[in-house]
């Protein structure tokens, strides 16, 4: 991949270190974003290359529109039933490898993805490592219908965890509210800070209205993150244990 960024070459080398996990006959959920295209291009030269028999299920229509065009097959993720690995990228990374994401409308399918596989990778720049989650706005994927009670409850639930106050907006894309591949709508909340996660995500759980979240807790077990200069950092559940 000629000329690329020094941030498209962190997500490149990152990309690459995730997709030398792959071996031959496993069964992969692909992820959705910026980092997951380039992890999507460099399984579809290995598939190629290698002739590696995998099963894949996709995050999204754009993953696997993606994934088809380079020469992947993509099946349904029930008819493929548990996964080995799912590799994606994330909008931050903590020391305890939470993470937030959902930037691309796609953390439903993400999280049911991730949920279903034994083991999930994250792939990212190190733009992506934070010391605290919230600086990047956090998706809150609800049904259009009753959302501005939805909105009430939610209001709610920050003011009582001492984030009163803070942004709610409407994702928009093209001047049109944006919809997920399931037909709902996104809000994004600019928290600045998350002080209390856990808190945070069972709260949102709990509220009608709200299908998924982009809080990711326990999820990841590696994250691999790329540099400008082509070297990759892992970060692992094993020394975020000790």
């Amino acid at each position: 991949m000629p000329d690329l960024s020094p941030a498209d070459t962190a997500k490149d080398a990152a990309a690459r270190a995730a997709i030398a996990l792959v071996e031959d006959g496993m069964r992969l959920g692909l992820g959705t974003g910026s980092t997951a295209v380039f992890m999507v291009q460099r399984l579809a030269e290995r598939v190629r290359a290698e002739g590696l028999r995998l099963r894949c299920a996709a995050t999204s229509r754009a993953t696997c529109d993606l994934a088809e065009s380079l020469g992947i097959r993509i099946e349904e993720l029930d008819a493929i039933g548990w996964l080995d690995l799912t590799i994606d990228g994330a909008d931050e990374i903590d020391p305890d490898l939470n993470l937030i994401k959902g930037g691309g409308g796609a953390h439903l399918r993400e999280k049911i993805t991730a949920a279903a596989s034994d083991r999930m990778v994250v792939v990212a720049d190190p733009g992506k490592v934070v010391e605290r989650l919230g600086a990047f706005h956090l998706p809150v994927e609800v049904v259009p219908f009753g959302m501005e009670t939805t909105r009430i409850h939610i209001r709610g639930l920050l003011d009582s965890l001492g984030l009163s106050q803070r942004p709610m907006l409407l994702r928009q894309r093209e001047g049109q509210d944006f919809r997920t591949d399931e037909g709902n709508v996104i809000l994004d909340l600019s928290l600045d800070e998350i002080p209390e996660c856990g808190a945070l995500a069972q709260g949102l759980a709990a509220i009608p209205g709200v299908v998924e979240h982009g809080l990711f807790l326990g999820m990841c077990d590696l994250a691999l993150i790329g540099s400008p200069d082509g070297r990759v950092i892992e970060m692992t559940a094993a020394q975020v244990a000790q």
